[in-house]
């Protein structure tokens, strides 16, 4: 900063319990539901088609992850990065490094001031029988997908650089 600006950060965090089908095709779609007050954001998120960097195991993903909240119905894009089978693990990417150019520009694109940081540690999973019992009761138009249900807690940071 030039001449004595300040910099000043306001953010918001979130925490709470999140349910995600991952889908034949390496889409997900499930929500979140912050907690102590109960609000639902809608996730939903599409596989990025990209040559994976080298040094990468085969279950390492990039995801284009939108976080819709249902009240306002404002949505947020982020690209987040899976790891483990079934992605067991969803997180915000740190860097691109080795990924092809148009990936690593829409991983440096900003949105305004504003950074978000995502991480998602799945707690449960659920497959076949289970899964479909899931989906019957809380995502219905999944029934039939034959989607696996991965449930557990999930940490959502809203950066906004003033």
């Amino acid at each position: 900063m030039e001449g004595g600006e300040k910099e000043e950060k306001s953010q918001t965090v979130m925490e709470g319990v999140a349910s995600i089908a991952l889908l034949p095709s390496g889409s997900i779609s499930g929500h979140f539901i912050q907690l102590p007050h109960s609000i639902c954001y809608g996730l939903h998120g599409t596989e990025l088609e990209c040559e994976r960097e080298c040094s990468r195991g085969e279950d390492y993903r990039l995801i284009k992850l939108t976080v819709t909240d249902y009240n306002t119905k404002r949505e947020r894009e982020i690209v987040v990065e899976c790891r483990g089978h079934d992605a067991a693990k969803i997180c915000s990417t740190d860097h691109a490094h080795g990924w092809q150019k148009d990936v690593v520009g829409m991983l440096e694109q900003k949105h305004g001031k504003h950074k978000v940081s995502v991480s998602f540690e799945c707690e449960t999973l659920k497959a076949e029988k289970a899964a479909e019992e899931h989906l019957r009761k809380f995502m219905p138009k999944l029934v039939g997908m034959d989607a696996v249900v991965l449930t557990g807690s999930l940490y959502l940071q809203l950066i906004l650089v003033i």
